[in-house]
């Protein structure tokens, strides 16, 4: 099975407000970047649109190692929240509705399709590939 590494950011100015995403998949030493935005979303939604447009451009199952400073994402994947949402209706434990479960929805699907193992990184701290997604994410958010 082959082997990719995807680097992912998201980033939005306000909260709701204009966004962006970045991602980079390396693949055998070759990098391909990917980038977006919306004119009103949140970051979290830019984060998990970074991460799904990543995977989703995939030709075939694939190894994944996913790097992430996201711990909305990584935390509910490798702790099975989303899991959980999507088992009781896209409810938290706690009845109140999950965010996003148009977005969990199809991550989640994807995870089904790949091997990913998640790997946070701590944002604006000098890890390159987080860095050149952030900038990616930043000049898609000001297109708005």
């Amino acid at each position: 099975m082959k082997h990719v590494d995807i680097f992912t950011d998201g980033a939005c100015s306000g909260n709701p407000g204009p966004g962006g995403w970045g991602a980079i998949l390396r693949f055998n030493g070759i990098e391909k970047e990917l980038s977006g935005g919306e004119r009103e979303t949140t970051n979290n939604r830019m984060e998990m649109t970074a991460v799904i447009t990543a995977l989703s451009a995939l030709k075939e199952r694939c190894e994944v190692t996913l790097y992430s400073d996201s711990k909305y994402i990584i935390d509910s994947v490798t702790k099975g929240w989303a899991v959980g949402w999507r088992a009781r209706g896209w409810k938290k434990a706690d009845k109140s509705p999950a965010l996003n479960p148009d977005l969990w929805e199809k991550l989640l699907d994807l995870l089904d399709k790949h091997d990913v193992t998640f790997v946070w990184v701590k944002g604006h701290a000098g890890h390159p590939e987080n860095e050149r997604c952030d900038k990616l994410a930043v000049a898609e958010s000001k297109k708005f």
